[in-house]
């Protein structure tokens, strides 16, 4: 075994769970039917990650944006990606101030915890890149100034499908600074009839909600990731997981240490959602499609585009289907 010495969990790690479990019931108070959606965002958090929500309008990508910062209990900014958005509107920009004959910084909406970066993909290129340094570093450069941003720093963005009219395709280089790239799908049938009827309720939706984690607890759940345990045969399990994407003849491009680091950080995260504090096979299973899917690129295929993202989680699935899990 490696780092996998077990020991009983302890009494701060036990709150720490049952928290995560209590902030998930009361995202489902707005976001129904989809718990395993909110599982996978949240678990891209506590591994430090940012998460791309893609799919077609209206299936409640900002409301589960919006509803997990807030009960984060953490600072949050949403900012309308629009084709004449420049980007010192997110970073910020230096004025000159006649009285003291100074430049001085405003700083951009960027400078909070969690930025909702809504519909990313109608922003042009330019305004695109500038949060690339943003989401590697935590820290943005203004005029030749760098800037630390607040922690904990994530983005969560929201693109809709790339056949639709006005959208900029986002680059590999960007992509691949989303931890997650994740699709909701439509509600369940039980799940559509509470939306509709809570539709008519005058009460905006987010009013609900209470901040179940504080910015300090959520730094301390993030480093506890560190701790979750993993075992030999799981680590290699995953390791070949990686290795065939890059072997096989149906990929143009397979995954990068940077995607495998990736895929074991998201692991040991979700496991913390699942409330332990160890790793199984289920967790690198599950966490293959939202993470890798959007690094790696088919034969024939577009980068970028929703095809090429479906033929990838196809290929992943068929890996997947085909290496043994360990026991």
């Amino acid at each position: 075994m490696a780092e996998t010495t077990a020991s009983a969990p302890t009494r701060e790690t036990k709150v720490s769970l049952e928290l995560l479990d209590q902030l998930i019931e009361e995202v489902e108070t707005v976001f129904h039917g989809k718990r395993d959606v909110i599982k996978l965002a949240l678990a891209a958090v506590l591994a430090r990650g940012h998460v791309l929500f893609e799919d077609v309008p209206g299936v409640g990508k900002t409301t589960l944006a919006h509803a997990l910062a807030k009960t984060l209990g953490v600072g949050f900014r949403r900012i309308q990606f629009t084709s004449d958005l420049l980007p010192s509107d997110v970073l910020g920009v230096s004025i000159f101030n006649p009285k003291t004959a100074e430049f001085d910084t405003r700083p951009g909406p960027i400078f909070t915890n969690v930025v909702l970066a809504d519909e990313i993909n109608r922003a042009p290129p330019r305004t695109q890149s500038g949060l690339l340094e943003a989401m590697q570093e935590g820290s943005v450069t203004i005029d030749d100034e760098t800037y630390t941003l607040p922690r904990p720093f994530l983005v969560m963005a929201t693109q809709n499908p790339l056949e639709h009219h006005g959208t900029y395709p986002l680059p590999e280089s960007q992509l691949d600074r989303f931890l997650m790239r994740i699709t909701i799908g439509y509600p369940g049938p039980e799940a559509e009839r509470r939306i509709l009827t809570e539709s008519a309720d005058i009460e905006p939706v987010f009013d609900r909600l209470r901040a179940v984690l504080t910015p300090t607890q959520v730094l301390q759940l993030q480093e506890r990731v560190e701790d979750v345990l993993v075992d030999d045969a799981i680590l290699d399990y995953l390791m070949a997981i990686v290795e065939r994407t890059r072997t096989s003849p149906e990929l143009r491009m397979g995954v990068s240490p940077r995607g495998n680091i990736a895929l074991f950080r998201a692991s040991r995260a979700y496991a913390l959602t699942q409330g332990r504090t160890y790793l199984v096979p289920d967790d690198v299973h599950h966490l293959v499609v939202p993470v890798l899917a959007h690094r790696i690129l088919p034969v024939g295929a577009a980068s970028s585009s929703m095809d090429a993202h479906e033929q990838a989680a196809g290929i992943l699935e068929s890996i997947l289907d085909e290496i043994e899990a360990p026991v």
